[in-house]
């Protein structure tokens, strides 16, 4: 028994602030997710790692964490390896972020989407993450494409509790 859903690749640090639910928005220069708003979307880590350290000052000045925590979330991303299918998460609305957002707010939208200057890109919300019982190996592949996710992989307990999906 297979679930088919959407897939999309993240970057090392990057999946791991997804799929911990530290992420809550993603962003891009084009609307790619908006067409699986209501959706789960699985999450595959690639091989690269994240170029530049901007997240970490969101960390450490925004959500006020020790460069201890950062590490542990970190190390606790690298369990699955890369190269993975490692999770799920749900794809909420999306929208072009305005060049005359108030600071508060833009401020708000940094520390959600672990990134700074957002103006003129396409957020994405992002919630419900959770990771899979064990990894799914897979290559990737540019832009969205599907995958099978065995359900075994999404029990959650032994009282064989499934994760919440949503497909199109």
């Amino acid at each position: 028994n297979f679930l088919t859903v959407p897939c999309l690749i993240w970057r090392e640090t990057f999946a791991t602030l997804v799929l911990t639910g530290v992420k809550a928005l993603e962003s891009r220069w084009r609307p790619l997710l908006s067409e699986l708003r209501n959706c789960t979307l699985a999450v595959r880590i690639v091989q690269k790692s994240w170029e530049g350290e901007h997240w970490r000052l969101i960390f450490t000045e925004r959500l006020e964490m020790t460069a201890v925590q950062t590490e542990e979330l970190l190390e606790a991303g690298e369990g699955f390896g890369r190269g993975v299918i490692a999770g799920l998460v749900y794809v909420g609305e999306t929208w072009c972020c305005p060049e005359d957002i108030p600071c508060e707010e833009m401020r708000e939208l940094e520390t959600a989407a672990c990134l700074t200057e957002l103006r003129m890109k396409y957020l994405t919300r992002l919630s419900n993450p959770q990771w899979l019982n064990e990894p799914i190996y897979s290559s990737g592949h540019k832009d969205v494409w599907t995958v099978s996710c065995p359900l075994l992989l999404l029990i959650r307990n032994s009282e064989t509790e499934i994760i919440c999906i949503q497909t199109r």
